[in-house]
């Protein structure tokens, strides 16, 4: 049996950036890092922006050279998968077999993308967009003349696919299922803005459309059958109704499993010597007044990796970093800061006529987040009124001609 000082599981942003921030960090140990996937780590989201648009190389998108990780002696176990997790025997076993003892485990393995559950949900040309894998079959049916594309799903995946496909030519379609696009991440106002852009740019947004089942032919999508009957045509279907965590191992193993494997603020599971991060790990996090969250974002993939390489390190620095995501659609920039979640009043900055605003999120009358489309200036300084839980009279906020920043010192 092979042995590892540290055995990370999961070779994307929050796998690759553990194993970085323990050398940083001067850990000398030996380290593996065990990924499903046949590559070295490599960035998730230019995959449904310039990956798939083509603008970017895989070499590009590599999160380091690949020399990098032998420099480091950093040892790379790809296109493996773990099958169990021994606590006690301090172990994991592979599916191949092959088992790798550990002084610490680090679970970053991410999730897998939730599939439909409708009749003819497995034709061959219905894709996710969740690593090179998915985008590559991609585009291998751009490349067969697949022009017509399904889109179910109205979240950031989707949105941005349909940006990139309309760019490249595509006749696209997208459905979903709620009565607007990103209702469950931002406020109407944002998802009114989006939804006349892509319309804007021939993208055929569907509302509040459920889809019945899916016809297809030769093992191959031909249209999507929706609930009121009506049937869409389409050469390629894209999936993106979110991911489902991927902690079976650990839950087998007697891991405290919620919406996700949980942990605490220093990022260890329930289980001794065992560490979760990333899209995986469901964590307290103060900005959303303690509750344990789970956030599908690089940002917190990394933050975390790096709470957990101190930690190994014996530094008690717990997880307490701001929440970011951003997004880029057609020529549009949004960058979020904080949780909208819970918000009970939001109120817009600026004209999204002139595509360039922001909408503030209150809670209590304090600022709890910012969505800033075109609008660097205001993320940059929203988020000290978020990270401060800033209380301004919302006609102030409101006011584009005074800068946040000057609200904060006032």
């Amino acid at each position: 049996m092979d042995n590892f000082d540290t055995v990370i599981v999961g070779g994307g942003h929050g796998g690759a950036q553990a194993a970085i921030a323990l050398r940083q960090k001067g850990f000398s140990g030996s380290i593996a890092i065990v990924s499903k996937e046949p590559e070295p780590p490599y960035e998730r989201p230019p995959l449904s922006k310039d990956y798939l648009a083509r603008d970017k190389t895989f070499e590009r998108i590599l999160i380091r050279p690949e020399a990098f990780w032998a420099d480091k002696n950093i040892q790379l176990i790809l296109d493996a998968e773990v099958a169990s997790v021994d606590p006690e025997g301090k172990s994991v076993q592979l599916h191949s077999g092959r088992k790798i003892g550990y002084g610490n485990l680090v679970w970053a393995a991410g999730g897998s993308p939730r599939r439909l559950t409708c009749a003819g949900a497995d034709y061959d040309n219905i894709h996710a967009v969740r690593d090179k894998a998915d985008v590559d079959r991609i585009m291998a049916d751009l490349d067969a003349g697949g022009r017509r594309v399904l889109i179910i799903g109205g979240g950031y995946i989707g949105l941005e696919a349909a940006a990139v496909l309309s760019k490249l030519g595509c006749e696209v379609t997208l459905l979903e299922a709620l009565d607007r696009v990103l209702a469950r991440v931002a406020g109407e106002d944002l998802s009114r803005f989006f939804e006349a852009e892509h319309r804007s740019q021939g993208v055929d947004i569907r509302l509040q459309a459920r889809v019945d089942h899916i016809e297809g032919d030769e093992g191959r999508a031909t249209a999507v059958r929706l609930a009121d009957g009506e049937a869409l045509a389409c050469d390629m279907i894209i999936v993106g109704i979110g991911i489902e965590p991927s902690v079976g191992p650990l839950a087998v193993a007697g891991a405290r499993i919620s919406n996700g494997v949980e942990v605490d603020a220093n990022c260890c599971t329930s289980l001794p010597n065992i560490y979760a991060i990333g899209d995986c790990a469901a964590h307290p996090n103060a900005l959303a007044g303690g509750s344990t969250i789970r956030l599908e974002s690089v940002q917190n993939a990394n933050d975390m990796a790096n709470t957990v390489a101190k930690t190994i390190c014996g530094i008690d620095e717990p997880y307490t970093a701001t929440p970011w995501f951003w997004s880029n659609q057609y020529d549009l920039k949004l960058q979020t800061v904080g949780l909208t979640s819970g918000h009970d009043e939001a109120l817009v900055r600026g004209s999204p006529e002139s595509r360039s605003f922001s909408v503030i999120y209150l809670k209590d009358g304090k600022v709890i987040a910012l969505d800033c489309v075109n609008a660097i200036k205001d993320y940059v300084q929203g988020r000290k009124l978020v990270e401060a839980g800033a209380k301004i009279a919302v006609g102030t906020l409101a006011d584009p001609d005074i800068p946040l920043k000057e609200m904060l010192a006032n």
